[in-house]
């Protein structure tokens, strides 16, 4: 997807305190590798005593960011000045160039970070954070998104989780099925029993997106790409070391196509998957009876429902983790997004800014609002609003790998246009999953850094 939709416990002076004692340990085994010239000896100059930060997101979302900063600018008396511009990517890129970059980025997506650290522009975190002690507490496999030859430049300073099963609790429990699938194939069982059960479609699916119609898409072939082929296969193809045509890519998008197209699985079937709005595709599912049952989305889309089931999530609406391949990765993944904060300025101000709001102490105003999660296994979960909200926090907590939204990391030539595109083809039936891969792969943007970011293995 090209963007992240995600929507109150008070920070202490205390906490803060603590989030800004992060040593500068230079711990990275990486560290010192890599572009953008910075010395890992080199020492802040003093700040001025206001941080500027850029970033995506505003409304809502602009009012909890604040409010999770009160107690930081009355601890330090640093003064934050955020602006939002939802036309983030190409700003930023603006700014940058013509010499007048905040001292604070928070991309959506990272592949801007990979962009901006290949240019030397921003500073690796190396240089103002224990790399060691924060990667210990975040959900793991997090900061290999922001990894770029060795190093890393960018921290996670929220999440989106989008690997989730909803389902309409209440009938759902009384049509006795899995609440806990633990494979792929179980979910299919249940799929199964549905129609046998209801005569219904047991899926609910929407694509409907004005010009970004396809990217649901690209979620779901990412999500079998996972738990198919596991997180280093998942890295080789999304940044171009394997071709987009691989069989393992189209093997994914078979997957895809098995579920979403078999007869009876989806209400709507081909025709309704793409006139079905993205934000309206779990409607169905709360009429009663249901019309369908099933809807994988991300954590965003408890935003959507309407108010008379938002305000009471916990009695209305089930999730569960979208399940492991039987006979594919060992383990368990979990695809999302989230916000990276990175530095253009190295200075105190910005060292003391970044130390806070990629620590665990920070967002929990943000929190307590509803659709903000910490990346952090170690904040503090009394913070979120609702059992959903601490669920959904508590799958990626637990998982064994994350990685970032694919589609978000290619360039966009494909993650956000072939990609999309050859997604409504074969959803429409125009063609093949083995034709939708050859098309993508003949996009693929010539020349470039294939492979530049790297794993956590270093590969």
């Amino acid at each position: 997807m090209a963007s992240s939709r995600m929507k109150r416990g008070l920070v202490t002076t205390t906490s803060v305190a603590a989030a800004l004692t992060l040593t500068a340990c230079l711990q990275n085994p990486n560290a010192g590798s890599g572009s953008g010239g910075f010395n890992a000896d080199a020492e802040p100059e003093e700040g001025d005593g206001v941080v500027t930060v850029l970033g995506a997101f505003g409304g809502p979302e602009e009012e909890a960011f604040r409010a999770s900063l009160e107690a930081f600018t009355e601890e330090t008396g640093i003064q934050v000045e955020y602006v939002p511009d939802q036309d983030f990517t190409t700003t930023i890129l603006l700014r940058v160039g013509s010499g007048d970059a905040p001292d604070v980025g928070l991309f959506p997506q990272p592949g801007g970070v990979l962009q901006m650290a290949a240019s030397g522009d921003i500073v690796p975190i190396d240089m103002f954070l224990d790399y060691d002690s924060l990667d210990s507490t975040l959900v793991p496999g997090f900061l290999d998104s922001a990894r770029y030859q060795g190093r890393v430049y960018a921290a996670p300073m929220r999440m989106a989780v989008k690997s989730i099963v909803w389902y309409p609790k209440k009938a759902y429990e009384e049509g006795g099925w899995n609440t806990e699938p633990a494979t792929l194939e179980e979910l299919d069982e249940i799929a199964e029993q549905i129609k046998a059960d209801t005569g219904a479609a047991p899926w609910c699916i929407g694509w409907e997106s004005a010009q970004a119609t396809g990217w649901v898409g690209t979620d779901w072939v990412e999500e079998y790409m996972l738990r198919l082929h596991g997180p280093d296969v998942y890295d080789d193809w999304i940044y171009h070391r394997i071709p987009f045509n691989d069989e393992r890519v189209v093997e994914a998008i078979q997957a895809y196509d098995d579920l979403a197209n078999k007869e009876g699985n989806v209400l709507g079937g081909r025709d309704g998957v793409l006139s079905t709005s993205f934000d309206a595709a779990m409607t169905p599912a709360l009429e009663d009876p249901p019309a369908c049952y099933l809807m994988r989305q991300g954590n965003f889309a408890a935003s959507f429902f309407p108010p008379e089931v938002a305000e009471n999530l916990d009695e209305e609406i089930g999730i569960f983790m979208f399940p492991p391949a039987e006979d594919g990765y060992d383990g368990v993944p979990v695809l999302g997004g989230g916000d990276l904060a990175a530095a253009f300025s190295y200075d105190t101000d910005t060292v003391e800014f970044m130390r806070y709001i990629t620590s665990d102490q920070f967002g929990a105003e943000a929190a307590q609002r509803g659709g903000w999660l910490n990346p952090h296994t170690t904040f503090d979960q009394e913070n979120y609003p609702d059992e959903i909200t601490k669920q959904i926090a508590q799958m990626a907590y637990e998982a064994d790998v994350f990685r970032f939204d694919g589609s978000d990391v290619m360039p966009k030539e494909v993650g956000s246009d072939s990609f999309w595109k050859g997604m409504v083809d074969l959803q429409s039936g125009d063609r093949t999953p083995q034709q939708v891969a050859d098309a993508i792969e003949s996009s693929w943007p010539t020349g470039g850094d294939d492979g530049a970011a790297e794993t956590g293995d270093g590969r």
